[in-house]
């Protein structure tokens, strides 16, 4: 029985990620824009719509039994539920306190008619919460209601629920706020339930800064998810932006460049969940062995190979004139067709992609290098180690010999880095690729690991926290909302346990970690 997830997509970016991650599920399997499955079940598959498997055909054509390898056990029920009339919906809400682009998910483009639109909210003035923290938190208290409601539906919809899955933006105002209302909401809701985040984190360089109050969102923020939510993978602008331009030789990524690279991410840590093998099919599976104290489960991710060719197969080309996104190769994909290679944003500035040789160690290797690591931390650092590691090796023809192999070449040249308080291993999950997507790589990669170099992301944050906090710059906004109307002890609780945070980073790198005092470094008396 698949264990559902319900996915949260909160705030601007929060649905602007989600949007392309649910084209990419919809992709990877054989679902149309308009929620129907596909008429050709891939180009090697057949689909069984009664219990929702796929079967690879054998050379014969036929297909083939749940004892053969080939089979694809294909769990579309995890994210999505079907309608009377056959349909797939997304177990999604999507939550904003301005229009713009809910209303283009759900209103425009070939995707339009995906969503159940009974899972959206808009607030009514639609007036959004002006990159203030605190006017997104007490929006979503003032609108907790119709939130929760929506929730309990998609909820009591599901046999076998497992936990949430919220997208949003840190630095913002209502990714940021009405997530971290959200995040407080579902602990006290739905306790027993596991709340995973995809958190995008803000670009570091002042020049690049779109919000002169991202310190103060950010801070807020970073303590819900550290109190609230069970892991948080991390999307960090920094290296988005610095992957994009030196690896995908892109000058100047535009925003659906950068939103379609993280869908990449979020499928492809997905992927276990969605078309299971022995081990990891499940959240609780795939968190356990990352995430080995309560508070340190801020993980980074890789993936591997990323060129150019595959990057725009799974990008927005260029509007069209008409103001809506012209079909991506995804959503051509999802109707059946096929994008051609010879497509022209695929020569941008006279690139082309090489299929190069994949190989199992190949891939495995290139996924702890520093330029294939989506969070601008230094994991080569003299004192940084890893305190866990889960690589979800994708591949039809992968062999678990060929994961020993690597494994064992990867030990003796003693590369890696491990926290010198517990064992050093490499957790190792196979996955079969998807049927409905063609792919010129034999093998990729994608790694969710635990890092103690994650402390120098929450230190420089807190670094520009301090640099205004000083002055007390900016903080008008704040002092009209309730919460700091009084006094702004919310800011210096939320500095203390970031601060609580990074230290507790930094004590995984000792060995005395084991006796680490927990209770004399948190402001709440200890883990919870």
């Amino acid at each position: 029985m698949p264990r559902e997830i319900i996915t949260l997509q909160v705030g601007q970016c929060g649905n602007q990620i989600g949007g392309e991650f649910w084209k990419q599920l919809c992709v990877e399997h054989g679902i149309q824009p308009d929620g129907l499955p596909r008429d050709d079940h891939g180009t090697h598959a057949t689909t069984n719509t009664d219990d929702n498997t796929i079967h690879n055909n054998n050379q014969h054509g036929g297909p083939q039994n749940k004892n053969n390898q080939n089979f694809i056990d294909d769990r579309k029920d995890v994210f999505f539920y079907q309608s009377d009339a056959g349909h797939y919906i997304p177990r999604a809400l999507l939550v904003d306190l301005e229009p713009r682009v809910v209303n283009k998910l759900i209103h425009q483009g070939p995707y339009r008619n995906l969503f159940n639109e009974e899972n959206v909210f808009i607030a009514q003035d639609g007036g959004g919460a002006g990159n203030n923290w605190a006017s997104g938190f007490r929006q979503g208290e003032q609108h907790h209601e119709k939130v929760l409601d929506m929730i309990d539906r998609e909820s009591d919809n599901s046999d076998s629920l497992e936990g949430f899955v919220m997208c949003h933006s840190i630095a913002g105002g209502t990714g940021s706020g009405m997530g971290s209302y959200l995040l407080e909401a579902l602990n006290d809701h739905f306790p027993k339930k596991l709340v995973q985040t995809y958190s995008v984190f803000p670009n570091w360089s002042q020049n690049q800064s779109d919000v002169v109050v991202q310190p103060y969102n950010s801070v807020l923020t970073l303590k819900r998810l550290t109190l609230n939510a069970d892991a948080v993978v991390v999307l960090d602008n920094t290296a988005l932006n610095r992957i994009a331009v030196d690896r995908l030789k892109i000058e100047n990524p535009t925003v659906d460049q950068l939103n379609s690279l993280v869908a990449t991410i979020m499928a492809a840590s997905t992927t276990t969940l969605r078309y299971p093998g022995y081990m990891n099919n499940d959240l609780i599976g795939l968190l356990a062995s990352l995430i080995p104290t309560p508070r340190c489960h801020f993980l980074m991710t890789g993936y591997t190979p990323l060129t150019i060719a595959d990057y725009y197969q799974n990008t927005i080309p260029t509007s069209g004139g008409d103001g809506d996104a012209t079909p991506t190769s995804q959503e051509a994909a999802a109707a059946g067709g096929r994008a051609s290679s010879n497509n022209k944003n695929t020569g941008r500035g006279g690139h082309s992609a090489s299929v190069r040789k994949t190989t199992v160690l190949d891939v495995m290797r290139r996924l702890t290098q520093p330029d294939n690591i989506m969070v601008s931390a230094n994991t080569r650092s003299p004192t940084s180690c890893y305190i866990s590691i889960l690589n979800i090796i994708q591949g039809n023809d992968v062999e678990p010999t060929q994961i020993h192999t690597a494994l064992q070449r990867m030990r003796e040249r003693q590369s890696i880095r491990f926290i010198p308080w517990g064992p050093a291993s490499i957790q190792v999950a196979l996955a079969r690729k998807s049927p409905f997507l063609a792919s010129t790589n034999k093998v990729s990669g994608f790694m969710l690991a635990n890092h103690t170099s994650m402390a120098e992301l929450f230190d420089r944050l807190l670094g520009q926290y301090d640099k205004i906090r000083r002055r007390n710059a900016f903080l008008d906004n704040y002092r009209r909302e309730p919460m700091f109307k009084d006094n702004l002890d919310e800011f210096d609780s939320a500095r203390e346990t970031v601060q609580c945070l990074v230290d507790e980073y930094r004590a995984c790198e000792r060995k005395d970690y084991v006796d680490y005092d927990y209770a004399s470094r948190s402001d709440s008396g200890g883990l919870e």
